[in-house]
């Protein structure tokens, strides 16, 4: 392992020593062998002046909810060190009450809350304390004769504990245990199937005994042969596409709520499902507890009968929770986070893209420790019992209600086409805002990259080509895992001709673009959207469906046939839940068409200013694409549940359309 200490940043910070712990925390959070998603936490101990000017010893740590990847100052709580010491000296001390002795120590009410962990901090006499779950150090104790491995790689320098549940239980299993310890002969703490604790007075020193100490681990698997991870027998897999749209659906209804799906064909998700023992070795726990909030206890193993083993999943979650529930809880959904497909790859499914990518990330590191434990003698990890409590436990269950995002489309699909600019692009945005994720369609190249979201992908497809639109929707569905939203705004507005001088050239593009890349783009979709989450398709027509104008056939007539196609797509799909309905914008100015040459020339023309021409409408007000995109949006959520086949006008009143 590289160490990633930089003497010279580092002596930027010595005159701000919380700075400085800041630094060598982020360096911990960016190396995911040690850190994944949260994981860990680090603290620092200073002599500060209250506001009476006396000198209190403080504590700074993590606070909950922050990521040390990304750690600054204002990640860490300051409490008061010697009240947080002393909480260990009690004989008992509730979760709940526990919390409340932590607020009670807070001196600054704005922060955080500190770290369930915080009274172990406390504990340990040095001013800089590191805390990871470093794979390979988890990985040996989560193995046949760990500590007989452990003492093997560190002798005595490191003083090797068993698993205790966090929090104050933990605190006081470490005070027992340290009060003859002789500290300065000690590098670091190892809780079996935990974690790793490394501490000095220098924050450098701390740091660089943590990179040591896990060198040495890694070390240890590399001399047994196992460090690289054997991925030959990977293939490249292909799945039925719908068996992943009604695995994501059978998840979503388990959750009680929308979700992700993210199928990964990787190496090492590949080459993992086709392990002969996948179903033995899989199924025996996580890496750490700390992983079951965000992964459950263990993957579903799925094979041909997918859908019957993932029902069994769901029977065998239930039947877990019987065996260990206490009065007082309340059962979990029983949806599977991730699911090994034999044969095939790894299955990820989450509410929201951001927890399937946290998912994922850790489904590679299980798997992949689960190799080296297997070669290093077996997987043997805690057992079921402990593993429940810490599931269950109030204190990892409130981490999970801090983290939900925000958004009435959390967890739903939508693709939306000719979403390079205008009001594709528009509608792209609303949609990502309000939680979604979103598949961009345009010819234009400039759609892979014209928005910076991790929900979103952009796909370069020319929607007249079927193939490239059975292309994209294949990468939209092992991407996210199904569709319930189809936004089909694609078009271009052809140039003004009279019918008499109107080209074949112009009109066969007109009605190919503007209605037949319609016809294809639902076609292929429809069957994905039978396994969407209340599902709906919105079709941009025009203003030039109930009110055309002269000059304009190619166009009016291709729209006037989407809307009658949208009428059909409404009688035909609402059996399936499908609500199909269409929009009628008109005068959108802020799209690329409506350059400032062309809007001035429009103007002059009506003897208007370019304000007033904008506005020529019976509100006298002016339609943007983002109030378009607005309108979309609402016919995607339950307000229009019971709204199909509807052609809604969003043109500030047009007279000859009223």
């Amino acid at each position: 392992m590289q160490s990633l200490w930089n003497d010279k940043k580092a002596q930027d910070f010595q005159d701000d020593q919380l700075q400085l712990r800041a630094y060598s925390s982020r360096l911990l959070g960016e190396n995911d062998q040690l850190i994944l998603h949260g994981g860990g936490n680090t603290s620092i101990k200073v002599s500060e002046s209250d506001i009476y000017g006396e000198q209190r010893d403080v504590l700074y740590i993590k606070g909950s909810g922050h990521d040390l990847k990304t750690i600054e100052v204002d990640g860490f709580t300051p409490v008061d060190l010697k009240y947080v010491k002393k909480l260990a000296t009690l004989e008992k001390l509730s979760d709940s009450e526990m919390i409340t002795q932590m607020k009670l120590s807070m001196l600054n009410p704005n922060s955080p809350l500190p770290s369930v962990e915080t009274i172990l901090h406390a504990l340990i006499p040095f001013k800089f304390v590191d805390h990871t779950h470093s794979d390979a150090v988890v990985t040996i104790t989560n193995t046949e004769g760990s500590v007989e491995k452990l003492r093997e790689i560190y002798g005595d320098d490191v003083l090797v504990l068993d698993y205790t549940m966090p929090g104050f239980i933990l605190s006081k299993y470490v005070y027992e245990k340290t009060l003859e310890l002789d500290w300065q002969k000690t590098k670091a703490i190892i809780l079996l199937h935990h974690g790793i604790f490394t501490f000095h007075d220098e924050a450098s020193v701390s740091y660089q005994n943590m990179i040591d100490l896990v060198t040495k681990a890694e070390d240890y698997i590399k001399e047994k042969g196992c460090f690289d991870v054997d991925t030959s027998s990977s293939f490249k897999s292909d799945p039925a596409l719908l068996d992943l749209a009604k695995m994501r659906k059978m998840a979503a209804l388990k959750m009680g709520e929308s979700c992700i799906l993210k199928f990964k064909d990787d190496p090492l998700s590949t080459s993992f499902s086709a392990k002969e023992d996948v179903a033995s070795i899989a199924t025996k726990g996580p890496v750490t507890p700390d992983h079951v909030i965000q992964t459950k206890r263990i993957p579903a193993i799925l094979g041909k009968n997918w859908e019957e083993d993932f029902a069994n999943y769901i029977k065998d979650y239930q039947q877990y929770f019987e065996r260990n529930q206490s009065a007082d809880l309340v059962c979990l959904d029983p949806s599977p986070r991730f699911a090994i497909w034999k044969n095939t790859g790894v299955v990820v499914m989450a509410e929201n893209h951001r927890a399937a990518k946290a998912i994922s990330n850790i489904a590679d590191h299980t798997m992949k420790s689960i190799c080296w434990g297997q070669s290093l003698g077996g997987w043997n990890t805690l057992g079921e019992k402990e593993i429940f409590d810490l599931e269950y436990w109030e204190l990892e269950q409130a981490k999970l209600k801090r983290i939900k995002s925000v958004g009435q489309l959390q967890g739903k699909v939508a693709v939306v086409s000719g979403s390079a600019s205008g009001i594709g692009l528009s509608c792209t945005k609303k949609l990502l805002n309000e939680g979604a994720c979103v598949v961009g369609f345009d010819i234009d190249p400039k759609i892979k990259s014209c928005v910076d979201s991790p929900n979103y992908l952009g796909i370069c497809v020319d929607l007249t080509v079927t193939e490239e639109i059975k292309n994209a929707l294949a990468q939209c569905i092992k991407n996210f895992g199904g569709i319930d939203i189809l936004v089909s705004n694609a078009g271009i507005f052809p140039k003004s001709a009279p019918i008499k001088d109107l080209s074949d050239e112009l009109w066969e593009k007109s009605v190919s673009i503007n209605l037949s890349s319609h016809f294809k783009l639902l076609r292929e979709t429809i069957p994905y959207l039978e396994h969407g989450m209340s599902p709906c398709v919105v079709l941009m027509g025009s203003k030039n469906v109930p009110a055309p104008g002269p000059g304009a056939a190619s166009y009016s007539a291709a729209k006037a046939a989407l809307t009658q196609l949208a009428r059909v797509a409404a009688l035909e799909l609402g059996e399936k839940g499908i609500r199909v309905n269409t929009v009628h914008p008109n005068a959108v100015y802020d799209t690329a068409i409506w350059t400032d040459e062309v809007l001035n020339a429009r103007a002059k023309h009506y003897g208007l200013t370019v304000e007033e021409y904008k506005k020529n409408n019976v509100l006298k007000s002016e339609v943007t694409s983002s109030g378009v995109a607005n309108l979309v949006f609402q016919l995607t959520t339950d307000n229009f549940s019971n709204t199909t086949g509807a052609q809604i006008p969003i043109d500030g009143g047009n007279d000859r359309v009223i």
